[in-house]
């Protein structure tokens, strides 16, 4: 997968005060809906309208189909028009309940997933939903198993492989219906070997039921043997059914242009009907427009910038409600790069005038900066002194987390002993100059590294850190091509379990190894226990004992976390910490048919 696109994407949200950044052109914000059922037209002040629902954002939405969506934007409109098997129970991250399921079961050995479907399900099209839609869904997903989509989890679960036939010779049409099929209404899972994450993964939008009829009458991928080969790794970002979805969701879709999204109840609805009629995304790239309708009462919810512009325009104002100390459930780390390519490292010398491309393979250069690094102050100036420090890169609202393990500690005498050993005491001797970027126009990230390049200088005249600022696209690129000394990195979960974290982090064949370029043999071998055992009391104990030795081995500088906080029109009903769940793409952490208006 291309996950440089998921962080990018997905992550806007979670991530905005780190990473997300605006767009500065002009759009319209006409807030006019159509409604095709009635063929009448609503060119009233949406905002104002307790049957609509008006959310404005700078962001596009790349695509509506759900076999590619990766990414916040088209996360929130996908999950609304279209339904999973299973959705997590209302704010909770670890229980699950059925959705167009009913009811699953389980082998005792983990590798068959059994589950019953909900009967007098419609689709927007009007077509019943039935197991061969179900079957349709997860085959498609496995064939196709995009660049820029989620599927490759699915098919780690279900292949034992990340990649599409494409790129592994070894997945056959055998294999692929073999692992996902019907059998009479019953829908199928058959997984090579256990894992304790395949349910969680069920609930992400990118794996929700379509309409295998309808797709094929459009032009989609027909589901047979004969033609699979042709639709491995297609690119279903502007699909036909991107363009002309149909779900089974509780809103179907109006329109979609460059501007704005609308969509309407569907009336055929399965479930309760929802309280809110229509729905209105707009997008608008400036910040002070958003503000400005926000405030006015034109728009229910909009993209506000994060806590700062929260706390300093927003908090207070008439007929604005905020929703403080939600769960963080990103991490962030400054990764430590043990095999720097280019010439990012000067010299490529202990001599002062740069660092040798294996510097922070030395576990006391790791442990000086990890040292040197003062999260408490971060805490205060960057996120408001909101957050509390980390021992793990996984976040502490997740099952696997051990609080009671002690975080890291600033603490320069410490560091100073430890740069002092460090590569037997040449560093010390003849210092270094450190080349380190930043995202630019990223105010956190750059108050961060600024942070730690004054305390790693005043530990010694003869340390130097340069600071750079760099475009995200370039960073990220550079990045994953282990061109970077340092790089911060951050993810947001695909699924509500630790080894989306874990394995992503530490593992030698993990996304982000080549921001790290390390192999820990022992580590490896407790993440693949971990992944492939259910049970959970030994999970958590690997997880502690993976995180014990991340801490001593100071693979990573860990960020704090960071609880969020939305802002809302108090007319919007139905948003509160105990609905809201950060699994959910749209930003109340609700679906839009459990929201009301007065």
């Amino acid at each position: 997968m291309k996950r440089n696109f998921k962080l990018s994407a997905l992550a806007l949200t979670t991530l905005a005060l780190t990473l997300a950044a605006c767009d500065n052109k002009k759009a319209e914000t006409s807030t006019s809906v159509t409604n095709t059922e009635t063929s009448t037209e609503s060119t009233t002040t949406a905002g104002g309208d307790s049957n609509t629902l008006v959310v404005q954002s700078s962001a596009d939405i790349p695509t509506m189909d759900p076999g590619t969506t990766y990414d916040t934007s088209s996360g929130q409109v996908v999950e609304n028009l279209y339904e999973t098997l299973v959705t997590y129970k209302g704010n909770s991250l670890t229980e699950l309940e059925p959705l167009l399921a009913t009811e699953w079961t389980a082998s005792e050995d983990g590798t068959e997933y059994r589950f019953t479907l909900r009967d007098g399900v419609k689709f927007h099209s009007g077509n019943s939903m039935t197991c061969a839609d179900a079957e349709y869904t997860f085959r498609r997903n496995l064939v196709t198993n995009t660049s820029e989509s989620g599927n490759w989890f699915l098919s780690e679960s279900l292949l034992g492989t990340a990649s599409n036939a494409n790129d592994d010779k070894n997945i056959s049409w055998t294999k692929i219906s073999s692992a996902v099929k019907c059998d009479g209404d019953t829908l199928v899972f058959t997984l090579p070997k256990a894992d304790p994450a395949f349910v969680s993964k069920l609930a992400y939008t990118g794996q929700s039921i379509v309409d295998s009829e309808h797709a094929r009458e459009i032009g989609e991928w027909d589901g047979t043997e004969a033609t699979w080969k042709e639709a491995v790794g297609k690119d279903l970002t502007g699909s036909p059914l991107a363009q002309n979805p149909s779900g089974t969701g509780a809103y179907k879709l109006l329109k979609k242009d460059a501007n704005a999204v609308t969509a309407q109840a569907f009336a055929d609805y399965w479930g309760e009907k929802p309280a809110i009629q229509n729905i209105l995304l707009q997008k608008i790239p400036e910040q002070a427009p958003r503000l400005q309708a926000f405030e006015k009462g034109d728009a229910d919810m909009v993209e506000t910038g994060g806590r700062p512009i929260i706390e300093s325009q927003l908090r207070g104002k008439p007929g604005i409600a905020i929703v403080d100390d939600l769960p963080d459930t990103s991490a962030f780390g400054i990764s430590m790069n043990h095999a720097i390519k280019g010439d990012v490292i000067g010299s490529g010398k202990l001599d002062g005038k740069g660092i040798p491309a294996n510097f922070f393979s030395d576990v006391d250069v790791r442990r000086g900066f990890v040292a040197a690094f003062d999260v408490p102050q971060y805490i205060e100036e960057v996120q408001s002194g909101k957050g509390e420090p980390r021992n793990f890169l996984l976040p502490d609202t997740f099952p696997g987390y051990n609080k009671d393990l002690e975080a890291p500690k600033f603490d320069l005498e410490a560091a100073r002993a430890s740069f002092q050993k460090a590569w037997g005491g040449e560093v010390w001797k003849k210092g270094f100059t450190l080349n380190v970027s930043y995202r630019a126009n990223s105010i956190p990230a750059q108050t961060g590294m600024e942070m730690l390049k004054k305390n790693i200088e005043s530990i010694n005249p003869k340390f130097r850190v340069n600071l750079v600022a760099k475009e995200w696209s370039t960073l990220l690129e550079d990045g994953n091509e282990g061109k970077e000394a340092m790089v911060m990195t951050g993810w947001a979960p695909d699924y509500a379990d630790p080894d989306n974290f874990v394995h992503t982090f530490y593992s030698s064949e993990g996304y982000y190894q080549p921001r790290l370029n390390f192999k820990d043999e022992q580590i490896d071998a407790w993440i693949n226990e971990a992944r492939s055992t259910t049970d959970m009391d030994r999970r958590n104990e690997l997880y502690t004992n993976i995180a014990k030795r991340a801490i001593d081995q100071a693979y990573y500088i860990m960020m704090p976390s960071n609880p969020g906080i939305l802002a809302h029109r108090e007319a919007l009903g139905g948003v509160s910490q105990d609905t809201f769940n950060p699994m959910i793409s749209f930003g109340t952490g609700t679906l839009w048919k459990n929201l009301s208006k007065s």
